[in-house]
């Protein structure tokens, strides 16, 4: 500690001259003050204590140590500092080498985090080869250290920039993380490396599937929700429903509990209402029985909206006869038969392009591909 007090003792002399060679502006007094200060309380020293003070001052220390430096070494500050030589000697390469060769072997018996300790080894001895980096991705990817492998073939790209194989192996880390555009991105630019490879085509044609299925409404059919609520005809339509006087006054019986009681006591239980809209087209006329099939054993009664041969528009009661009082009455059924085919239609005649795109995504819906195994 003694030396770090004559250290300090000797920066805290040469602040204090300075502040006493006049040449500082006020603010740049004022900060060195505030460094005095500090240096003081920290080491627990001032400039008075004489027995701290050593034979030659800091610019006196400096220049010394200076004068004895090479020339070359002092002189053209402005230009770049030279590039590190390779060092590696060829028993360093080899080593590195024969540890890549144990990672691949431990990759063979799907022993993956052995390999990668492998290949880390090997880049600890020489870090400026791409393969190493690449090989590693690959076993970070088959544990699931997706993020890893990314930067991994990051890595490698930076290392060897015409490096095919990691572009390949970015994508597929990159897919599996479900960024499937930048995924085909790094596909293609393999493709250009090498055209052949069967293998970096058929995964570009996934990630390219996949960013043509992958949607918030894939779960759902492959109907965009999202986008029929946000199209304007389609919920004109809806509210011109809405205002339907036969809807309000059907929609308000059902709150009421006029149209089927809940199930309770002895009864067998109410009558269940449910309205479809089904399938505009392929699917055919949906029953309402299917819908309303949570009805109870009492009976079923549903509207189902559903598009029938040539689009027309079809209605569907299903489930068994409700005993007296329990269920809607013929009446009330007309009346929301009668409504939906009003609405039907107008959505027919007002918008027919909407009709047919809705024709068209329930036609046309797929499964969600499966996890692909990846090569």
């Amino acid at each position: 500690m003694t030396d770090n007090k004559r250290l300090a003792f000797s920066i805290l002399q040469f602040l204090h001259d300075q502040l006493q060679s006049g040449s500082l502006t006020s603010g740049a007094q004022e900060s060195l003050e505030v460094a005095v200060q500090c240096l003081e309380t920290a080491f627990e020293i001032t400039t008075d204590d004489k027995t701290l003070a050593v034979p030659m001052t800091l610019p006196e220390i400096f220049a010394s140590a200076t004068d004895k430096l090479p020339v070359e070494s002092h002189v053209n500050n402005n230009s770049a500092p030279p590039q590190p030589p390779n060092s590696l000697t060829e028993e360093q390469r080899e080593e590195a080498e024969a540890l890549k060769t144990d990672g691949n072997d431990q990759m063979k018996v799907e022993n993956f985090a052995a390999a990668v300790e492998f290949y880390s080894k090997a880049i600890a001895i020489n870090p400026e080869n791409a393969v190493y980096y690449c090989n590693r991705a690959a076993a970070y990817s088959k544990l699931g250290n997706y993020a890893g492998a990314v930067q991994d073939c990051e890595q490698a790209i930076s290392i060897d920039p015409n490096y095919s194989k990691a572009y390949g192996r970015m994508g597929l880390a990159l897919a599996s993380l479900n960024k499937h555009t930048e995924a085909a991105t790094y596909y293609k630019k393999a493709l250009e490396l090498d055209p052949d490879n069967d293998t970096y085509k058929a995964n570009l044609k996934i990630a390219e599937e996949k960013m043509e299925t992958s949607s918030p409404t894939a779960g759902m059919g492959g109907v965009d929700l999202a986008g029929l609520l946000s199209n304007p005809g389609f919920m004109n339509m809806a509210s011109s429903l809405m205002t339907n006087p036969q809807v309000q006054q059907l929609m308000s019986g059902m709150m009421s509990g006029a149209y089927g009681g809940m199930p309770g006591g002895a009864s067998e239980g109410g009558g269940g209402l449910g309205g479809g809209l089904g399938g505009l087209g392929g699917l055919g006329g949906l029953g309402g029985g299917q819908i309303a099939a949570a009805g109870g054993q009492a009976g079923g009664v549903g509207g189902g909206l559903g598009g029938g041969q040539g689009g027309g528009i079809g209605a569907g009661v299903a489930g068994s006869a409700a005993p007296s009082g329990a269920g809607a009455t013929g009446g009330d059924l007309s009346g929301l038969i009668q409504a939906g085919q009003q609405f039907a239609q107008q959505m027919q005649q007002q918008n027919p392009e909407l009709i047919e795109q809705l024709r068209s995504q329930i036609r046309n819906r797929t499964p969600s591909a499966g996890n692909e195994e990846q090569p």
